[in-house]
């Protein structure tokens, strides 16, 4: 079982008699699973039961942390770095609304980060999958122009990310470390 279809991400793996089979969390809301039998036993396969989460976890924690980036006494003591590297992973593996959620708190933290608090070539991953839907056009084809909600969102994040390295002087740093080796070669023949 996995929370990604390549079975990558979260992956947890049981085999055998139920005293080995734990609970266990996935993050996002898709549970991706396969089965497969050795055919040693003739019994009818498997059961497990799927649960939604604690309820208001992520909401939660999403309201917490975006009021206390809000208020300008609390965020210059918040650990931003650590933070930033959390927030994100679960933008990176979380999908819908959490997703759009949590890039709505790495755009806060960017915003109201004072120095080089964050390691951007973290967001290699996110940007990846900008310039992806950057290059497929992801619009909505229902109005041609309008740009989906996480297409605008990432725009809006490395729109502003740029903005601030440009300000720290550390945008082509920045820029290298995004962009993969093929792509810059590319760039170059072009």
């Amino acid at each position: 079982m996995s929370s990604s279809s390549d079975f990558q991400q979260d992956r947890h793996s049981f085999s055998g008699s139920p005293q080995k089979w734990n609970d266990f969390e996935l993050p996002g809301d898709t549970l991706y699973y396969r089965f497969t039998s050795d055919m040693s036993n003739t019994e009818w396969g498997y059961k497990f039961t799927v649960t939604a989460g604690h309820l208001g976890r992520f909401q939660t924690g999403f309201e917490i942390l975006k009021q206390m980036l809000s208020e300008e006494r609390v965020a210059p003591h918040l650990p931003l770095a650590k933070i930033w590297e959390w927030q994100v992973g679960v933008a990176c593996r979380q999908t819908g609304h959490q997703r759009l959620k949590a890039i709505h708190l790495l755009l806060k933290i960017v915003q109201c980060s004072a120095q080089r608090d964050c390691d951007l070539t973290l967001l290699k991953p996110l940007w990846q999958l900008f310039t992806h839907m950057e290059n497929n056009s992801c619009h909505d084809v229902a109005k041609p122009g309008i740009l989906l909600p996480l297409h605008r969102a990432l725009a809006e994040l490395f729109f502003v990310t740029e903005n601030r390295v440009t300000e720290l002087g550390s945008l082509q740093e920045y820029l290298l470390a995004l962009n993969t080796e093929d792509h810059l070669h590319r760039c170059t023949a072009q």
